[in-house]
């Protein structure tokens, strides 16, 4: 018997031997691996019952954690001068909750409290983007530039150009940008990136030649950071995109907040760039070009708190629950998706039943509207414990911000879903300042003074064929 033949009579037992191989794998890793009971219950089911694809699809959804060497930087020791007691407060007792906080993230994150920071909001691409090129324009050692999308329009040619002018004056410049992200435009701003000699990377890149990849084809680098000479960083929720720029009255014009930041906090960002670029590339950024010795410029304590799949899984998620848990008498929420676990949940209606004033600011309109059904089938689980949902108009509100007890702020890229809390790297800033906060609650008053808020009425009015499909699509909610 000729080998074809052999292989035409036996192939059927092999291919059924590799999938039951397969298909023991993934649910050995599943049982081992998931947390929480339905979704492993989900994803056996899945893995069984789909022959061959079950398992592939499990390896590209199902596997949502990778493994990161540690990068060996120089030691980065902060030795400013510790936090103050009260951190911030005119009265110790009134920072009682607020050092709760501290003690939480302390215990979740490696990076300390840094004292002496000065923290300016820049409200829309009007004026961020302004300011990131000229401070790329006058830098003259280092740019580290990290974004989830960089678009190939005209905001992102003036970034391009801005960056190759850097490097002609030689500067040391590095540009990360997300692989899914990256797609957002066509042609990809790399090609411009590398015509200019610009240093760019794909964060977890995934083609046909990498197949291998497929397990991190879900995980999203949703990092954006501009640090300029180690000493001035741009970091919050803002794309590299010209909706941004309201004034130019874009298309798809959105609305987002972003934060110019100066102070030793400036280090504890540079590092989550490092080793974002390390992870990537296998090239370690260090030395005094990137990471000057640092001086106090305001009066903000503020510390980063990276988030992702990886060591720093759930860093995030662990800073909103101690928040919500400490929270005496207000909390403000703004965000652009709304889809909370059960455990934050929980921590919302305990924390109204408390006492505290939590109001959620979501835009109207979404710009994912799949996402939107998802949120509005889960609004009625917080309006029925006294929380408050306001609806702000168009243009879509892009903006990321928690602000507890007119003190704490909590600013950068994470989003309220499942998505943000454990899919994506993240990049946050926590913040101690009632100056701070005050001027960040201004923001978000004047959102809320054109928003529309949400009853319960309302929600329970909706047609039923809308409940449903805002119930269908919500079980898709870790994947949106």
């Amino acid at each position: 018997m000729e080998w074809h033949a052999v292989l035409y009579r036996f192939w059927p037992h092999v291919a059924a031997g590799f999938d039951l191989l397969a298909c023991l794998l993934a649910s050995g890793h599943t049982l081992l691996h998931k947390r929480d009971t339905r979704a492993a219950t989900i994803w056996l089911t899945v893995i069984w019952m789909i022959p061959a694809l079950g398992p592939l699809l499990y390896l590209a959804l199902g596997v949502n954690r990778i493994r990161r060497r540690a990068v060996k930087l120089g030691v980065h020791t902060y030795l400013g001068r510790p936090a103050p007691e009260n951190l911030g407060e005119s009265e110790a007792v009134h920072a009682e909750h607020l050092k709760h906080i501290a003690r939480v993230v302390s215990r979740v994150v490696a990076q300390p409290l840094t004292v002496g920071n000065h923290v300016e909001p820049l409200v829309n691409g009007d004026a961020a983007f302004p300011a990131m090129l000229d401070a790329i324009g006058s830098a003259k050692k280092s740019v580290t530039l990290c974004s989830y999308i960089f678009d190939n329009d005209a905001t992102g040619k003036r970034f391009v150009a801005a960056l190759k002018s850097a490097v002609e004056r030689g500067v040391a410049v590095r540009v990360l940008v997300d692989s899914a992200g990256a797609r957002y435009s066509w042609p990809p701003i790399n090609w411009a990136l590398r015509r200019a000699g610009v240093p760019f990377a794909k964060f977890l890149p995934t083609t046909l030649l990498r197949p291998w990849h497929v397990a991190t084809i879900n995980l999203r680098n949703h990092r954006k950071c501009l640090v300029v000479d180690g000493q001035v960083a741009f970091t919050g929720g803002m794309n590299l995109r010209h909706g941004n720029v309201l004034a130019a009255r874009p298309r798809n014009p959105v609305q987002d907040l972003h934060f110019r930041i100066t102070g030793p906090v400036v280090t504890e960002l540079q590092e989550a760039f490092a080793n974002d670029w390390a992870f990537t590339t296998g090239e370690v950024i260090d030395g005094e070009i990137w990471f000057p010795d640092l001086t106090e410029t305001g009066e903000v304590i503020a510390r980063v708190i990276p988030d992702g799949p990886d060591a720093d899984f759930e860093n995030a998620r662990w800073t909103l629950l101690a928040a919500l848990a400490e929270a005496q008498n207000s909390v403000k929420i703004l965000t652009p998706y709304f889809l909370p676990d059960s455990a934050l949940i929980t921590a919302l209606n305990l924390a109204s039943l408390r006492g505290v004033r939590v109001d959620i600011i979501l835009p109207a309109k979404n710009n994912l509207p799949f996402v939107h059904w998802a949120s509005r089938s889960m609004w009625w689980q917080v309006l029925q414990r006294g929380c408050h949902i306001w609806l702000t108009p168009a243009p879509f509100d892009h903006s990321k911000l928690m602000i507890v007890d007119s003190h704490w702020v909590l600013l950068g890229s994470a989003n309220w879903d499942a998505r943000s809390l454990r899919l994506n790297f993240e990049l946050n800033v926590e913040c101690y300042c009632r100056k701070f906060s005050q001027a960040m609650e201004k923001i978000l008053d004047g959102k809320m003074a054109t928003a529309h808020e949400v009853t319960l009425k309302e929600v329970d009015a909706r047609s039923l064929p809308g409940k449903l499909r805002d119930a269908m699509v919500r079980l898709f909610s870790p994947y949106l």
